[in-house]
Formats: structure tokens, sequence, C-alpha cells
């Protein structure tokens, strides 16, 4: 009876740990808000190597943004900044103004998408560029030594990229400036796009209310579309999402979920969204622009925790001070 009941709990104690693998656990103490100092805008939070990292664009005038900063935390409490990952040396059609890093893992190497030298026409250079490396802090370096994307197409200008990996194995890249979104085909290696079924390369998937800062993720089965509404550098920046059946639309806007708020801080927008490991939480990494500042790129980067409703509808998002409870990751 003994041995039966000593293997019982040695079962119960192997599932239980088990089920906890790569899982994450609360600590007592909060991230608080900004999470890291420093002016940095258009966050995109991701999970590598069991931490947090953080890829932001250094919030600056054009000229100044040559570089790119990034930060990883085991816990969302603690901050290491990981400093100029890639510069503007390293790329060959990159001069100013890099923006909105978009970054994904594949087959041990870490590819970096960026924006460069805000293009307003097809006769200049630049667009959307990416840079490769072995790990995630870098150094990266110029993976296609061209922009991958150097046009206007659909009206939307060659910035803002989200590289998303859908659930089939494939690998798009959603993106676009001025109210315009595209969403393209990438070849497995990253290099070409890819022609739909119907020939097309990029096809537009631009929603109402859309200006720029595309998200997408996919939650139980449906696929989470966000993006960013209003000036970047007025109080009233904000996101909106919508919910379809694929990646393809169609997208019909649902509701604001993120904004300002006159007690706290204005201008919260152009974000990304993590997913704790093993378990149904999500938080929400944003910029916003503290109630001291006016000029536009006074932006810090934030953290609040996103929820849902029993429908799967996203709950609006309270942005706080204190930040989100740290969770520490673990294998």
């Amino acid at each position: 009876m003994k041995k039966t009941i000593s293997f019982l709990g040695f079962l119960l104690c192997f599932f239980s740990a088990f089920s906890q693998k790569n899982k994450s656990y609360e600590i007592n103490n909060y991230s608080g808000n900004p999470v890291f100092k420093g002016w940095y805008a258009d966050p995109e939070g991701i999970i590598f190597e069991n931490k947090y990292w953080i890829y932001p664009t250094y919030s600056a005038p054009y000229d100044k943004q040559v570089f790119f900063d990034a930060f990883s935390s085991s816990d969302l409490v603690n901050w290491t900044k990981h400093p100029q990952i890639l510069d503007t040396t390293s790329i060959r059609c990159a001069k100013r103004a890099i923006w909105a890093p978009s970054i994904i893992e594949k087959q041990g190497k870490y590819f970096l998408f960026f924006g460069a030298n805000d293009i307003q026409n097809d006769n200049e250079l630049g667009g959307i560029g990416i840079a490769v490396a072995d790990k995630p802090e870098g150094p990266y370096k110029d993976y296609l030594g061209k922009p991958l994307i150097d046009k206007f197409h659909n009206g939307a200008q060659p910035i803002d990229q989200f590289v998303f990996h859908d659930k089939d194995g494939q690998y798009y890249l959603i993106y676009g400036g001025w109210r315009h979104c595209n969403i393209i085909k990438l070849t497995d290696d990253f290099k070409k796009v890819v022609p739909f079924e119907d020939g097309t390369l990029y096809k537009e998937i631009t929603p109402e209310g859309y200006v720029e800062g595309p998200f997408m993720f996919i939650r139980n089965g449906k696929y989470y579309f966000m993006w960013s509404e209003g000036g970047w550098t007025g109080p009233d920046y904000s996101v909106a999402y919508a919910i379809a059946d694929s990646p393809f639309g169609p997208f019909k806007r649902i509701d604001k979920v993120l904004k300002q708020d006159p007690k706290i801080a204005t201008g919260a927008g152009h974000h990304s969204v993590i997913k704790a490991p093993g378990e149904d939480r999500w938080y929400a990494v944003y910029h916003r622009r503290p109630l001291t500042e006016t000029d536009g790129n006074s932006r810090e980067v934030c953290i609040d925790e996103m929820f849902f409703d029993e429908q799967g509808f996203i709950k609006p998002i309270k942005i706080t001070n204190e930040g989100v409870k740290g969770r520490l990751l673990k294998n």
C-alpha cells in the first residue's frame, strides 16, 4: 500500500512539473511604467531564449534615428539594455529614420525587419530592410544589401512592418503607413515576395480608421488585427482592432482599446503584444507621452495587461503607472 501511494505521488509530481513547463511564475514586484529609461517608441515585445525582449525605435529627430537599442528581462521588472544592436553604418540602404523594428527567429537566426529613411515617393532610397544576427542582442548585419520593399504599393508607405508567422508555417509581412496596410507573402529565406494565388504581390487589408503600426496574433483560432490611429505627435494617438478568420480579413473595425488617460499619459499607441507561455495571459507593450511633455519625440515604453471578455473581444486596456506584476520565465 505504501509503495502504491508513493508511486501515485511520484506520478502527480511528475505530471505537475510537466504541466508547468514553459510557464511563467508571478513575483511580487511590479514593472512600473515606463519599464526602462529613455525616449523610445514603437516597441516590439517578444520572448526569446527564456527572456522577454523589447525592440523599440529610438525616439529622436529623424537625422538622429540611426541606431536601435534592445532590452531584455527575465521577469518584466528588471531590464538590461543592449546598446546599438544595429546602426545605419551597417545597412547600405539606411541613412536616417530607422523605425519600428520587428523581429523573428528562424532556424537559429534572428531576422530584424525595419523601415528606413521615411521615403516620400518611389524615387527615394529606402523602405523596408532586413538585418540578421546569431543572437537576439546582435550584433546585426545587413541581410539583403537592399530594401525588401522600396516602393509604394496600394498607397502604403513602406514603413511600420510586422513579420507574422501563421499557424500553417507561412511567413507574412504586414506593413504600411499613410493610412494603407498591405500583407505580403515571404519566401522561406525572407529574400523575396511570393505571389498570391491570384498573381498579386501586395494585398491590401486596410480596415476603417487605420493609420499605421499593424500587429497581428492568433487566439482561439481567430486572427486579431490591431493598428494605430491618429497622429503620432498628438495626444489622441491610439490603438483599435478587428477580428477575422484569416490573415487577409476582411477586417471590420470593432473598437478602440488603447488610448490616453488624461490622469496618466497621452499619445498611447504603436503597440505590440506578448503572450505569456503556457497560459492565456497577454501584455500590451506600447509607447506613450508623459503629461509633462509636449515634444513629439518624448515617448516612453510601457507595459499593461490586456484582457478578453467571454466572447473573445478585447477589453479596454487600462494604462497605469504601476505597470504589470513581474512574471519569471522558466523552462
